[in-house]
């Protein structure tokens, strides 16, 4: 059996990380909801003149914006990486001696966390790499994340994404990661309620058996005072 004790802190170790992720991700909609789910009407103060495709201008502030996010301090990044590792010692405290409801509920959880953690590495952090630098079009990047190249292994640069299919794969990359975190809060929940009607029906057992034995207890007492009499 997992220990009782510390089930609740290391829930809020998983819970707290997870919504401080979906928080980021909120504040980051705004710009991919204009690139990726929507095709936006001009605005009168942010599309210049002459402009034809409404659009560009959200790309340029999408741009602009994973800019400034990938040059922020690396207090930043080191602060992201603290909380993700918060929520991994989350896991690691439930699935200690685990029962069969913390395999189930809290082994899917950290399946869909890692999965987020994954998709964070390969698409986001690679892609704010390929934005600061600008390498679209299949341009490599040297360790610098300077672009050094119009192609990649002398193929043709028209056979990969170019800025806009970038910056949309950016925002999809947003959009799984919120679902995938959205998952570990539901399943999380599903865990809760799970453990609590297991409680509600174990008290009434508890409660049926004492009260059975209560009657027998009187019937006994019943026929005795009769035996007397």
């Amino acid at each position: 059996m997992a220990v009782r004790g510390i089930s609740p802190f290391a829930t809020f170790l998983i819970v707290g990380p997870t919504c401080f992720f979906l928080g980021i991700l909120f504040a980051l909609f705004p710009y991919d909801y204009n690139v990726l789910w929507t095709t936006p009407s001009a605005h009168p103060h942010f599309t210049p003149a002459g402009m034809t495709d409404p659009r560009d201008t959200y790309f340029a502030l999408q741009e602009n914006h994973l800019k400034f996010l990938h040059a922020s301090p690396p207090l930043i990044s080191r602060i992201l990486h603290i909380v993700i590792g918060v929520g991994l010692l989350g896991f690691l405290m439930k699935l200690y001696k685990p029962s069969e409801a913390n395999l189930l509920f809290d082994g899917a959880s950290l399946v869909l966390y890692m999965c987020g953690i994954t998709v964070y590495i390969a698409n986001i952090v690679k892609g704010l790499r390929t934005v600061t630098a600008g390498a679209y079009g299949g341009a490599t990047l040297d360790e610098a994340g300077n672009a050094v190249g119009e192609t990649l292994g002398g193929e043709d640069a028209s056979d990969f994404i170019g800025r806009e299919d970038s910056l949309r794969v950016l925002a999809a990359s947003n959009t799984i990661l919120a679902l995938v975190l959205v998952g570990v809060l539901v399943l999380q929940a599903g865990q809760w309620y799970a453990q609590r009607k297991e409680a509600e029906e174990l008290e009434q057992m508890d409660k049926a058996r004492d009260e059975k034995k209560a009657a027998k207890a009187a019937g006994s007492n019943a026929k005795d005072s009769k035996k007397k009499l």
